[in-house]
């Protein structure tokens, strides 16, 4: 199964670079997921690439950075200020990433698109 999620431009360059080896969240999927279609917020405002997941850290976020600092892509500050009053944290591990030739343009299928807050699932087309 494939989510779609919704990542700000910056770190998005920063994952499909290699520097970004962990995408943090504070909620996580309750269906088994194999890889993440990665739609830059605006400006942007396309998918432009997909990740596939080598495994799911679940732990206290102090926790989580130790074992991720070195891969996170991100300061320390601005982790402690997205985890901040929160006891539990997740970091999905990056196995590979694969920038799109041409990204997607979500609008242009469903001129209604909403980009999800966290995530959403998507329904896999059988052709």
């Amino acid at each position: 199964m494939k989510v779609l999620l919704s990542i700000k431009p910056e770190f998005v360059k920063k994952i499909f670079s290699g520097e970004k080896k962990y995408e943090y969240r504070k909620s996580i999927f309750k269906r088994e997921v194999e890889s993440i279609l990665v739609y830059s917020t605006k400006p942007v405002g396309k998918i432009v690439g997909e990740i596939f997941i080598e495994e799911i850290l679940i732990d206290e976020p102090e926790s989580i950075w130790k074992a991720t600092s070195e891969h996170s892509g991100i300061s320390y500050n601005f982790f402690r200020e997205y985890f901040e009053n929160r006891n539990k944290g997740y970091a999905i591990k990056i196995k590979k990433a694969i920038l799109f030739d041409i990204p997607i343009d979500p609008f242009q299928d469903d001129k209604n698109f909403k980009a999800p807050q966290s995530y959403c699932y998507i329904k896999e087309r059988r052709e």
